[in-house]
């Protein structure tokens, strides 16, 4: 597995728990103290900080630390190299639809210009 193919599914993990999902659409918004970013969260803060842990490994947030406060923020860039590998999904299964909508508008077309083979229906 290549190095961006790694990171790629270390995004996806860390976006896969709805915990973390809103975290991040949270810092969507800006950076945020993890305090306040864990008041919503019906959690110990212990395991509220794993789920920071398992974003900020995965390059989705970083943090520092000033004095006694923690603030996250959102890493764009990481974000968009996932949205860059689903726009290519997307646009492959599109193609794909599009392809098979096609094939079956030739099947249908063949259907109205030659009417049903007569030969199949007499077991022939």
């Amino acid at each position: 597995m290549d190095k961006q193919s790694a990171h790629l599914t270390d995004v996806f993990y860390a976006l896969a728990d709805p915990t973390r999902r809103a975290i991040v659409g949270r810092l969507g918004r800006g950076p945020e103290a993890v305090s306040v970013l864990a008041a919503p969260f019906d959690m110990a803060l212990p395991s509220f900080m794993k789920h920071l842990g398992v974003l900020e490994r995965s390059g989705v947030i970083r943090s520092h630390k000033a004095g006694r406060v923690r603030t996250c923020e959102l890493v764009p860039r990481a974000l968009t190299q996932a949205e860059r590998w689903i726009a290519q999904q997307r646009a492959m299964w599109e193609a794909r639809s599009d392809r098979l909508a096609a094939f079956a508008e030739h099947l249908h077309q063949e259907t109205l210009n030659h009417g049903p083979d007569t030969r199949r229906s007499r077991g022939e």
